[in-house]
């Protein structure tokens, strides 16, 4: 499998000379020097000759996003299946194994990654917000990283699946031109023009992906904090089959990169939008939520096989790729560069969770070091609120079946129902990688608790964080008659979230 797009490169693209020049120099600039010539403009600086904008060299650069997917790849310590395919990414590129979303659901980790910003800075925090009567606007100055590719000749694409067979997903919180993309595939370009290319891949959402050699539900170990029983195994593996399945898409899709002869300038990012859709995964702050792969390839221009453990944003991902292209990177950008002068590690990650659908929420998360910090802003609603789209799941649904029959009594899956929640979690990662031990009352860790909420309160003044205030009665009654309307097959469906609307207006009023 292996030699299917195995390659070696024998050229130099001039950022890709230019990350190791710096790299090599310890070389430093003035940021504002950096955004006036750009990536490749610093090389010329450095050795002077053309910029990687008057060049033909330029990379073409290639985002593979994944759905609802956790880190459950062989590279990641899996044992279950073998993903010979990212594995071969991740030995040839760069991984950076402490990778957070901002949001861990679609609409919001999308937007911010489009444009390289904070969901909450940007007023983009609620997941399918303003696609009703209430529309909303980007803030002045904040633009999306596909005009700043167009602006700088390339040919931008968006498509879905490893096929590129339709438009791939967008699912952003905020108006924008419908000429954003140039098409669904790269092939639409002019001859040598670079492009940047999405590959939008259905991930963890297609528990139903036929592999050659499904996995047994007898074979899966369940993480500790889920019961051990046949619903769950069997949902278990599904999603195994569904990572099995990205592995052969993005062996796909490289393939099709070397048979194309555009793997020698092409720069891969593979991540996924956010983790697996289960109680503790997608919409919540935990790892299994918010913690996802993310590896950059691109042979001969970084360091083949290194690890790294600095924290990261899945947002950097956007201005590492204007770095690779020698884009000047916007200075109100939250996103940053993890290549060259401009690389400075962040010393924490701010994740963040808001309403979800019908379901009003908002939990803010810090990590810095080894611990985990949580916030409830709702504490007086159980984990598992009401939301129809969740609880349409077997698995959910099961989850709800044994704890009304009292079977997760004393197991950490009965915290998933219990009110109040604790108003703060905080979590030693390295001792209790499950999360499972809240250390909030431990005196010992007291300093840890004041420095991590003392973090958490500055990012959001800082930030702006919009969701400071409560999304307005009007801009939810807006957005639930679109999400309403689009369940007209479905009336039990429509049933279950009026009722829910109901319940969080009620709990509202209560003050809860």
């Amino acid at each position: 499998m292996e030699n299917v797009w195995y390659f070696m490169c024998e050229r130099e693209w001039q950022v890709g000379a230019w990350v190791a020049e710096i790299t090599n120099k310890g070389f430093t600039m003035d940021r504002r020097v950096f955004l006036r010539t750009g990536g490749a403009g610093a090389l010329a600086l450095l050795c002077g000759g053309t910029t990687a904008t008057e060049s033909k060299t330029r990379p073409n650069i290639v985002w593979i996003i994944a759905e609802d997917m956790s880190c459950h790849f062989c590279y990641q310590g899996e044992t279950t299946i073998q993903t010979p395919n990212v594995d071969r990414l991740a030995r040839e590129g760069v991984v950076f194994n402490a990778a957070y979303v901002t949001c861990p659901v679609c609409s919001p980790s999308r937007s911010a990654l489009i444009t390289g910003m904070y969901q909450t800075t940007i007023g983009a925090h609620n997941h399918r917000s303003f696609r009703g009567k209430i529309k909303h606007d980007l803030p002045a100055l904040v633009r999306m990283i596909p005009e700043y590719f167009k602006e700088a000749g390339y040919y931008v694409c968006n498509g879905a699946n490893a096929l590129a067979t339709g438009p791939g997903k967008t699912d952003y919180n905020f108006t924008y031109s419908e000429d954003l993309y140039d098409g669904k595939d790269y092939s639409g370009r002019a001859p040598g023009q670079p492009f940047f290319m999405q590959f939008q891949l259905h991930g963890g959402k297609n528990r139903r992906a036929k592999v050659e050699q499904p996995v047994s539900p007898d074979a899966v170990t369940l993480p500790p904090y889920y019961p051990d029983d046949p619903v769950m195994r069997q949902d278990w593996a599904e999603y195994l089959n569904s990572v099995l399945n990205v592995d052969r898409e993005v062996g796909e899709i490289m393939a099709r990169l070397e048979a194309d002869g555009l793997k020698e300038h092409t720069v891969v990012f593979f991540i996924t939008d956010h983790g697996i859709s289960h109680a503790r995964g997608k919409q919540f702050l935990y790892e299994e939520g918010a913690h996802i792969p993310f590896i950059v390839w691109a042979p001969g221009h970084i360091p083949a096989g290194d690890v790294r453990s600095d924290l990261v944003a899945h947002i950097d991902m956007a201005a590492t790729s204007l770095f690779f292209a020698g884009i000047p990177i916007p200075e109100h950008l939250e996103s940053r560069p993890l290549f060259g002068p401009e690389a400075h590690p962040r010393t924490y990650v701010v994740s963040a969770r808001d309403r979800c659908d019908e379901t009003v929420e908002r939990i803010r998360s810090v990590r810095k070091g080894r611990f985990t910090y949580v916030r409830n802003f709702y504490p007086e609603r159980p984990h598992l609120q009401p939301n129809a789209y969740k609880d349409a799941k077997k698995i959910v649904i099961r989850l709800r079946e044994l704890h009304g029959e009292g079977k997760l009594a004393g197991h950490p899956a009965e915290r998933l129902f219990i009110t109040p929640r604790p108003k703060e979690e905080l979590y030693d990662r390295e001792a209790d990688p499950w999360e499972l031990k809240n250390l909030v009352d431990d005196p010992t860790h007291a300093e840890t608790l004041a420095e991590m909420r003392g973090i958490l309160d500055a990012w959001i003044q800082e930030t702006n964080d919009r969701g400071q205030t409560p999304e307005t009665e009007a801009a939810y009654d807006a957005d639930m008659a679109v999400y309403l309307e689009g369940q007209t097959k479905s009336p039990d469906y429509v049933r279950v979230v009026k009722g829910n609307i109901a319940q969080m207006k009620a709990w509202a009023a209560e003050g809860k």
